[in-house]
């Protein structure tokens, strides 16, 4: 198991929290970094320590390269986490980062058992039941309206050249990452799934969450709020304080005073 003292602390963002306090680490959309969670560690915080992945090719990792496939990604995310059965980690992922967080998980409990305390995941089916797709093959404007469909990504940057070409080769690259990605059959986690999604997000209907369920043997629950792909945007108090509130009472007070 790692303490994070000798894990390399590029790949995440580290926010002070009081001694024991409950840990979540967050993992972000395609095409994110770490100011996807800007407002997680300001409500939670220091109640419960949030830690938030950072991918290279972004952000303050700009100049890093860029990682080939998810293998290598949750290797390399998993070393840099101080993993301890004393204070298990909760993990949440948003879209791609749902199922880096799975596959994230599934190496916590190999390599920490009671490591884990929950698998959070938000706005992508469960990695068996997701649908092929091709769009890192796309050229760059298609790639930029699919962009624009999900509403996630500021008109400004995708309406201006220059930023488009700094931000589009980590999101093509994102893109084919979680569209070459195929898990291992079989794969589960024994801590429990908590699913979230929007109500008409357009890559997962909520019926479509519970395929969740399929891959733990502990428990499941679904929640949905209104909105699309990136509902977490209109719904960040509820959504933070639902999370909040499985990370026990330490991480829910943060919400109450």
């Amino acid at each position: 198991m790692t303490d994070g003292t000798t894990a390399d602390r590029r790949w995440t963002r580290r926010h002070p929290a009081l001694p024991g306090a409950p840990r979540l680490v967050c993992f972000p959309h395609a095409g994110g970094g770490a100011s996807a969670y800007r407002g997680w560690a300001d409500r939670l915080a220091p109640e419960a320590e949030v830690l938030v992945v950072r991918y290279p090719g972004r952000e303050d990792r700009f100049e890093d390269p860029l990682v080939p496939d998810m293998a290598t990604l949750a290797d390399r995310v998993t070393a840099a986490l101080p993993l301890s059965a004393d204070r298990p980690l909760t993990l949440f992922g948003h879209s791609m980062g749902a199922a880096v967080a799975f596959e994230v998980a599934r190496r916590i409990e190999a390599a920490c058992p009671g490591g884990l305390a929950r698998l959070c995941v938000s706005g992508r089916p469960a990695p068996h039941a997701a649908p092929e797709s091709q769009v890192h093959l796309l050229p760059d404007e298609d790639l930029v309206e699919d962009l624009r469909a999900l509403a996630g990504t500021s008109e400004a940057i995708l309406d201006d050249a220059e930023f488009r070409a700094l931000f589009l080769p980590a999101v093509r690259n994102d893109y084919r990452l979680i569209e070459t990605y195929r898990p291992e059959p079989g794969a589960r986690i024994g801590a429990p799934v908590a699913a979230f999604c929007g109500t008409h997000d357009p890559h997962v209907r909520p019926e479509e969450m519970p395929r969740w369920r399929e891959v733990t043997s502990g428990g499941f629950t679904l929640r949905t709020f209104p909105g699309g792909h990136f509902y977490l945007q209109d719904h960040l108090d509820g959504i933070v304080a639902e999370v909040a509130g499985l990370l026990g009472p330490a991480g829910a007070a943060s919400l109450t005073g």
